[in-house]
């Protein structure tokens, strides 16, 4: 089994965390779009653009070594 992750956003005093384990990143990634697709939380496409990239270059350094 792979290493929990997290990746986290503080925007307008509200604080995002969304954790994953290693391997879990193409779900990850799932969630943080169905995440922006929600009105009620003020977590954005872009927000979940960066945290996604963030997801990736994890991903590519671990895929690296």
């Amino acid at each position: 089994m792979g290493e929990l992750r997290e990746v986290a956003l503080v925007k307008n005093g509200h604080h995002f965390v969304f954790r994953y384990t290693e391997g879990e990143e193409e779900a990850m990634i799932r969630v943080l779009m169905d995440t922006a697709g929600r009105t009620d939380l003020g977590f954005d496409w872009f927000d979940a653009a960066v945290l996604s990239r963030q997801v990736n270059e994890r991903l590519l350094r671990r895929l690296d070594t």
